[in-house]
């Protein structure tokens, strides 16, 4: 069956998350090391992991399987979830895929060694409508790919 991961201590995308899970009838779980309240969802499961840099996303990609879905900011979470045959897309709706994970991992290290030399300042572009509704039609898609994959492998 396929699950829902969300990295949830900074998604944007939650409440979205569940929606489209609760038409699908798909499991959700919001990781995070504390601070988020807790769904009505009986389909959602809040799980609190220790405090510590990467402890939800190491919780994330040791229970996340092949066509679970992981909803991230975190590039190298991504790629984890993609080594285990899971999908992985950020909150704004893009996708990590297999093809663009390597130069993704390598982006995310030049910007971070440009900003640690203090020549570029500043973080992402603030969320927008148009980045909740890209996202919305991603996971639509995704959900439904992710089905097929599980009906497929049950065949």
């Amino acid at each position: 069956m396929v699950e829902i991961y969300i990295d949830a201590d900074a998604c944007p995308v939650k409440d979205e998350v569940v929606r489209v899970a609760a038409r699908h009838g798909i499991a959700t779980l919001m990781v995070s090391d504390g601070g988020i309240r807790p769904s009505q969802s009986p389909l959602v499961k809040l799980v609190i992991v220790a405090s510590g840099p990467d402890a939800a996303d190491d919780w994330i990609a040791e229970h996340i399987g092949p066509a679970d879905i992981c909803i991230t900011s975190d590039i190298p979470l991504a790629a984890r979830c993609l080594e285990r045959g899971a999908f992985a897309m950020k909150p704004n709706g893009e996708a990590f895929t297999e093809n663009g994970i390597g130069m993704a991992l390598a982006n995310r290290e030049l910007m971070q060694a440009l900003r640690e030399s203090g020549e570029i300042t500043g973080g992402p572009k603030p969320f927008s409508k148009a980045d909740r509704s890209a996202f919305l039609n991603y996971l639509e898609t995704t959900v439904q790919a992710a089905l097929r994959v599980v009906i497929s492998a049950d065949k």
